[in-house]
């Protein structure tokens, strides 16, 4: 534990939706939620406006419409959302060589190690400095949380959202704690707090009361003994620059459960190119590949296999997803599907390009195998007597409902509610919803007035996929920052939204 409030945790306020806010002016002040918007899709951010509707991050998407019928339903655009955060941990890079990120929009910082701050009052100036010139760069707000350890400063930003910023003097961390729930705590979650609270402890004012030997005699001794020093504000967890991770990994939930044992394996070798694809953007290899698979009873099973060595060829991971689906029931459907990559390196097994070789060979062998069969049954078919000319049309009729559902998925695939486009004549915007064979777009910019709103065929050749554009047209330049700090933020004081604890 510090003496001085030198720990910053920086939460970026309602992330994924405020950038989206930020890059489309007609949405500027009105409830927008980003998701996967499918009926089994979840909520990933909710603006503050929509938050006072009642949704909320992680709730399904179903529940969130009926919540907020109005509100702006969006498809995560993660190129803008890295790109934003790639400039707020640059310019959190500048405090400090100790700079732990928990995720695009958080992050820990060690200003003691920086030399930027050691105490109350030059912890507070740098940390309402920071706040402005995210602004500047980002047009984003983050809040931020000064105290002298992590847990700490990660409730206090917590406590100062949206838009704030909280200092915690170190030796009031108990009186702070005190009167809190016992969820505010790290590692406390549902099942625990539920079972605190079955003890008769809701308050973290409990728990420090009941005396360690009670906390190890109902959670183990671990957990028991790390919540009781919590709960009286102790946490000397360092700050750590590098959080190796330990597993790539992506996954799909379906609208609608997946039957067809084709369809499925297509998913899986989908997802696992996509898995290759961010195991590459990390610069890494992984020796074990991981499936996961969903079905529609909620069962979950997780399958896995242990290559040679470490790869990040796309045909090793693709094969090695395939075998492991071989081997698990699809029977009755599938709503999840997910690839993942663990015993992560920063090489490659060079004899694993004959994996991917043979791999490829038995693959092509496997193909070759599944169209001549095809053919046999389809010719068999063909000469069979006495089919009903009833079922060979409904037959037609389903596959016709088939291809006009699936014009519909790759539409929806192309055009993502919220996404960036181009159009020849009317320049960039965004895509409001598809459907039907037309996509509607909204024409404005970051720093343009709300934009009309035009109506094209999904294969307008004249409207095509964009890159997002930047949230700030004409950011300052922070590059000297924080050594020579402009005058305005120079001479500044504690700003709109700052406080102190007590």
């Amino acid at each position: 534990m510090r003496a001085a409030p030198t720990i910053l945790h920086l939460d970026m306020d309602a992330f994924y939706a405020s950038a989206e806010q930020a890059a489309k002016p007609s949405l500027r002040g009105k409830p927008v939620v980003v998701g996967g918007l499918g009926m089994r899709g979840v909520v990933a951010t909710a603006s503050y406006e929509a938050r006072r509707l009642g949704v909320h991050s992680a709730m399904p998407m179903a529940q969130a419409r009926r919540l907020a019928p109005n509100a702006a339903y969006l498809v995560p655009r993660f190129a803008l959302y890295r790109t934003v955060s790639d400039q707020v941990m640059e310019l959190l890079g500048r405090l400090s060589p100790l700079v732990e990120p928990l995720s695009l929009d958080e992050a820990f910082v060690d200003l003691e190690a920086g030399g930027v701050a050691d105490d109350s009052a030059s912890a507070r100036a740098i940390g309402g400095q920071l706040r402005t010139v995210i602004r500047a760069v980002t047009g984003l707000s983050g809040s931020v949380g000064l105290a002298g350890s992590k847990m700490l400063a990660k409730i206090a930003s917590e406590e100062a959202k949206p838009d704030g910023l909280l200092l915690i003097e170190p030796g009031t961390e108990r009186e702070l704690l005190a009167p809190m729930s016992v969820r505010i705590l790290p590692g406390v979650g549902p099942a625990t707090g539920d079972h605190l609270r079955r003890a008769g402890m809701t308050l973290v004012s409990h728990l420090a009361e009941a005396g360690e030997a009670e906390l190890v005699r109902l959670l183990g001794k671990a957990h028991g003994v790390a919540l009781h020093r919590m709960a009286q504000g102790y946490d000397d967890r360092p700050v750590v620059a590098e959080r190796d991770a330990k597993s790539v990994s992506v996954e799909d939930t379906f609208d609608v459960d997946l039957h067809d044992r084709v369809r499925v394996r297509t998913e899986v070798e989908r997802l696992a190119d996509r898995c290759v694809q961010r195991l590459r953007g990390a610069g890494r290899s992984g020796r074990t590949v991981v499936l996961k698979v969903r079905r529609y009873d909620f069962s979950t099973l997780t399958r896995s296999e242990t290559l040679r060595g470490p790869t990040d060829d796309p045909t090793v991971v693709r094969e090695a997803a395939a075998r492991l689906l071989e081997a698990v029931d699809t029977t009755g459907g599938v709503r999840l599907l997910g690839v993942g990559v663990t015993g992560l390196a920063d090489f490659t097994q060079e004899d694993l390009f004959a994996q991917a070789a043979d791999a490829e060979h038995a693959a092509a062998e496997h193909a070759a195998a599944e169209h001549a069969a095809a053919e046999h049954a389809a010719g068999e078919s063909a000469d069979a007597p006495g089919g009903p000319a009833d079922a060979r049309d409904g037959t037609v009729a389903e596959r016709a409902v088939d291809a006009r559902e699936s014009e519909e998925q790759l539409a929806a695939r192309r055009w993502p509610a919220g996404h960036d486009v181009r159009h020849d004549v009317h320049g960039h915007g965004w895509v409001q919803g598809s459907g039907v064979g037309r996509v509607t777009v909204r024409f404005e910019e970051p720093w343009t007035p709300p934009g009309r709103v035009r109506t094209f065929r999904i294969d307008d050749p004249q409207l095509q996929p964009a890159e997002p554009l930047r949230l700030v047209r004409d950011p300052v330049d922070y590059s000297s920052w924080p050594a020579s700090l402009p005058k305005s933020l120079s001479a500044a004081g504690p700003g709109e939204g700052e406080a102190s604890r007590p």
